[in-house]
């Protein structure tokens, strides 16, 4: 399919560029000596994607570890209750080991760790669903684990905060700036730079230098793949429309990777928060402006000074002030539509698909069942199928203590 002048059947082939560029987003924008330390995982990287092993290790690791291929489930109570026609599907990645999609790219990265002789992984996490499935990889490579976390978000994600330590890493708390997402990354990618000779930084969405956007787009692109074959023999045809959440945007990468050549649309969803004032959200396509933040070119929010923004949102793995290259490259094009839910309609949207479903969403996830729903009910036919990118186990302390129990 041919989109805005480019080639989707060829799409892979040839974005990002030598250099890491999706367009003018992308890049590696390090010290020189980290310089070369990104070169050497892009090489060992693009060796062993290639590799038959590889390949055929990490299939194994998804099925017998992993538990893939995740299902898709139809939502015949929330389809009804919407009452548009329209029918709602959810790939469900809240069936992966470890409650979330993360563990794709984690056991791929763990995986390129020992292949290049390194001992340690080091990590930021928001929501704790990165920091607890490089903690279950580490484990299960025999590698040492430091996951950065920032002090309000190990508050708010106390069940995954035991998860990690239980598993055997360090849970490092960071306390500078709002002490969320961002501040953590912050820490991770300082200590990297001290400990890149024996360890690797396994990023926790496609964004940073290259060539994490396109590793962690590689090893998430399964869930899309998974998911327009399992669509297409579920109902003969492919969904109208395909929905999930974004942060940094790794869950929605993977999930778009499988429908972009398609006749499909496709949105991203952004989170609201409290409303569009800055400090009160964290939608950075929508809001924000091109900048450079830790180590790529992006769409970021900035404050009066042109640096990162405060940023909020209810759900602690999408509180980050910019958004992959990947990502900014596919809405400057327009394939992909970005759009927004509030705090206020992801939480009802949390509460409902619990209720009619039986599923309880992560808070990320709900924003795309939130959206997913507004979708539908302005059809009046078809199909959408959502990215449900993980379990909200982690949040139930949270949302009883913030909103109770409606």
């Amino acid at each position: 399919m041919d989109f805005n002048g480019i080639n989707f059947g060829t799409y892979f082939k040839h974005y990002p560029d030598a250099n890491g560029y999706f367009g003018k987003y992308g890049g590696a924008y390090v010290s020189p000596e980290l310089q070369e330390a990104m070169k050497e995982i892009s090489a060992a990287y693009q060796t062993i994607c290639k590799s038959s092993k590889f390949i055929a290790e990490l299939r194994k690791i998804r099925r017998e570890f992993q538990g893939r291929p995740t299902p898709i489930s139809y939502l015949e109570r929330l389809s009804n209750h919407i009452g548009t026609g329209v029918q709602l599907y959810v790939k469900r990645e809240d069936l992966n080991h470890t409650g979330a999609h993360k563990l794709n790219h984690c056991m791929g990265e763990a995986l390129l760790a020992k292949y290049m002789g390194k001992k340690k992984v080091i990590a930021e996490t928001g929501a704790g669903q990165h920091g607890v499935a490089l903690a279950t990889a580490a484990a299960y490579f025999g590698l040492e684990c430091d996951i950065y976390m920032g002090a309000v978000d190990i508050k708010k994600q106390a069940p995954n905060v035991a998860r990690m330590k239980i598993l055997g890493a360090r849970v490092i708390e960071v306390t500078e700036g709002l002490q969320t997402l961002k501040e953590a990354v912050d820490a991770a990618f300082d200590a990297y730079c001290k400990e890149y000779k024996d360890a690797i930084y396994c990023i926790g969405s496609v964004l940073g230098p290259h060539p994490f956007p396109t590793m962690v787009r590689d090893f998430q692109s399964v869930v899309g793949i998974e998911a327009r074959e399992q669509f297409v023999g579920m109902t003969g045809e492919l969904p109208d429309a395909v929905v999930a959440c974004v942060g940094g945007g790794s869950n929605a990468m993977g999930m778009f990777s499988g429908f972009l050549n398609d006749p499909v649309d496709i949105y991203g969803v952004e989170p609201l928060g409290r409303g569009p004032k800055l400090g009160d959200h964290a939608a950075s396509l929508k809001y924000g402006e091109p900048g450079i933040m830790h180590g790529f070119s992006t769409i970021m929010l900035k404050d009066e000074n042109g640096e990162p923004a405060p940023v909020y949102s209810v759900a602690s793995g999408l509180d980050y002030p910019a958004s992959g290259p990947e990502h900014c490259f596919l809405h400057d094009i327009g394939r992909v539509k970005y759009d927004v839910v509030n705090d206020e309609e992801t939480i009802d949207a949390f509460f409902t698909l619990s209720r009619l479903e039986g599923i309880i969403p992560a808070i990320e996830s709900a924003h795309a069942v939130a959206y997913g729903m507004k979708l539908a009910k302005t059809m009046g036919k078809g199909s959408v199928l959502i990215c449900l990118s993980g379990r909200g186990d982690k949040d139930m302390d949270y949302i009883i203590e913030k909103y109770g129990i409606r």
